[in-house]
């Protein structure tokens, strides 16, 4: 058997991960990064997922609330953001304000996970996984403080270190995979870099994912909105490699700047000239701002 093509993930997220039907495929790929069985409760609606143009909260891909109450944010980031691991916070520091009520003590603050998915080369390290959580480390004893058994009394069972208490974070550099597959979440990520799932993968909710993910699949209206988001996201960069064909502008911030402006005077959505630009639409807002 061939392997099957998929759609480009990040397109996938944006519309048919959303579906109810397909929440197997986002539970598998997250049981196989979190190594335990995760239950999809459902998708949240919060500010973080609202389409407020001005407000930077609006880049969360995927909010998902799981069974076991915690809060998982996903984002798949394409274009190079320079301060990517600041909006990570952001993104955090949302959900966590926006699901304290008022009234209601710190300890019901919900967990949450963020999993960030990125098709560059963020920060500077060798693997292609990384994964951060915070403890607190004695300044002379060096013992890793937890916590009491009273405290442990008032907090959710899942909460059974101090570190859970915070959010935990994952970066897949997906752009940095070798091909090189030893486990099954490294088939996971081998599909999010080719847009290929193998037959004989065996990761959870991968084959799902080929069933469900393939152009075939598609109905006309979703078959024909997906072949835009291609070809702009093609025609972004090869004009952008045109502009720059004669090495003469190539490099210079003052000639990215310009080739932006002119692409928002011809009209261009914000995110294919981020895309084009290699820049978050944060960043082409701001250099929109400085022309105005």
């Amino acid at each position: 058997m061939k392997p099957k093509k998929l759609i480009q993930f990040d397109w996938a997220i944006k519309t048919l991960l959303r579906h109810k039907a397909n929440f197997p495929i986002l539970e598998g790929f997250l049981s196989e990064l979190l190594h335990t069985d995760v239950k999809i409760e459902s998708l949240l609606e919060s500010e973080s997922n609202k389409n407020h143009a001005k407000d930077k909260s609006n880049r969360v891909d995927v909010l998902a609330q799981l069974k076991s109450g915690e809060k998982v944010i996903i984002e798949v980031q394409c274009a190079h953001q320079w301060d990517f691991f600041s909006r990570m916070l952001y993104g955090v520091s949302k959900v966590v304000a926006e699901h304290l009520k008022e009234g209601e003590e710190y300890g019901t603050m919900p967990r949450v996970i963020s999993v960030n998915i990125v098709y560059f080369d963020l920060g500077h390290g060798e693997d292609y996984i990384y994964h951060g959580t915070t403890d607190f480390k004695g300044v002379h004893k060096q013992d890793i403080l937890q916590l009491s058994p009273k405290e442990k009394e008032h907090y959710p069972a899942l909460i059974d270190h101090l570190s859970k208490v915070f959010p935990e974070y994952y970066v897949l550099k997906v752009s940095e995979f070798d091909l090189k597959i030893k486990d099954t979440l490294d088939e996971w990520i081998y599909a999010l870099q080719q847009s290929e799932v193998r037959p004989e993968f065996k990761a959870q909710g991968i084959q799902k994912a080929a069933e469900q993910l393939t152009v075939l699949q598609l109905s006309d209206t979703e078959r024909t909105a997906y072949e835009h988001y291609v070809g702009d996201n093609r025609d972004s960069k090869s004009i952008w490699r045109t502009y720059y064909s004669d090495g003469k502008r190539e490099g210079k911030a003052e000639g990215k700047a310009e080739m932006i402006i002119n692409f928002h005077r011809l009209g261009l959505p914000l995110e294919q000239i981020a895309t084009a630009a290699q820049l978050s639409p944060e960043q082409i807002e701001e250099i929109l701002k400085s022309e105005i």
